[in-house]
């Protein structure tokens, strides 16, 4: 099967558990969890699964040149990333999460053209704005009352925070993927990110009471720890290794449509024509950007 077949298809599953982690974790916190704290156990729970199944492959030793890379994809991917998007989930809403992740493909785009001098094909500029509209208006039409959300402003500005690091940090850490086992650069990405945000995180984890977390909170931990960190940062990666930056970047559009089904599923949202006509949108925009050139220059 092709292998850029397969990576779209791992960026779609890694998208689809990401969306629905919007509503999954924003249910733990803060009530069970505050937002550091539960990043603090994704990162633990992450780094001991790497580890763990890198029992089981050979083993492959970092370059002393690409440590100052791993620290730094570890500090954008791992720590702001996670810290600031958790804590914004936990003053913020789902809903405004969703809306401003889409800017992602936009930081990527930035951050190619001033760091790789990468140049844009103009139909993926298109793709981009198609998709950013799209997934806005998605967005803006969508009659859902904001709950559990003390701080609405500050949490947006950290999803604006979250964004920008995520992006920089598929730029960052694409030449890691090319270069080394996709479980043996996530277990020491994570073991980086989890020592980095200790400082912030440790109080939080320390104030949970576990006691009184019911089983309902414990499944959502638990999709939390083994999709929304494990599986998800494993298909990326392996998506990341076939794909452009800009081009897996794309697939954040995917997000709001799949919150939109998601809540249909449970009841708590209902279609209308402008929802159907953003999807549209959306879809257009990815085609755009996962289409690929034929020149000799993609």
């Amino acid at each position: 099967m092709d292998k850029r077949f397969l990576a779209i298809f791992a960026a779609l599953g890694g998208t689809t558990i990401y969306a629905l982690n919007h509503t999954i974790a924003k249910d733990v916190m803060p009530t069970y969890v505050q937002g550091f704290g539960f990043i603090m156990i994704r990162l633990i729970g992450g780094t001991v699964l790497f580890w763990a199944v890198s029992l089981f492959l050979p083993k492959q030793p970092i370059a002393r040149a690409d440590f100052r890379h791993f620290v730094r994809a570890a500090f954008l991917g791992m720590a702001i990333n996670m810290l600031a998007f958790f804590k914004g989930l936990e003053y913020s809403t789902p809903i405004n999460s969703t809306v401003i992740i889409t800017t992602t493909p936009i930081m990527v785009f930035l951050f190619s053209a001033i760091l790789l001098k990468e140049q844009m094909a103009r139909y993926r500029v298109i793709g981009v704005v198609l998709g950013f509209l799209g997934a806005l208006s998605l967005i803006l039409f969508n009659q859902h009352a904001p709950t559990n959300a003390p701080n609405i402003a500050l949490g947006n500005f950290l999803f604006v925070v979250n964004a920008s690091a995520y992006g920089l940090y598929m730029i960052v850490v694409k030449p890691l993927s090319e270069k080394y086992n996709t479980i043996h650069l996530l277990k020491w990405l994570f073991l980086i990110g989890l020592l980095m945000s200790f400082p912030l995180a440790l109080p939080e984890f320390l104030a949970v009471d576990w006691q009184q977390i019911p089983l309902l909170i414990w499944w959502r931990i638990g999709f939390v720890v083994l999709g929304t960190t494990f599986m998800t940062y494993l298909l990326m990666m392996y998506a990341l290794r076939h794909l452009r930056a800009t081009t897996l970047s794309v697939f954040t559009y995917v997000q709001p449509i799949i919150g939109i089904l998601f809540a249909l599923a449970v009841g708590a949202d209902q279609m209308n024509a402008t929802k159907w006509l953003a999807i549209g949108f959306v879809l257009v925009g990815v085609y755009l950007v996962t289409k690929r050139e034929q020149t000799p220059a993609d």
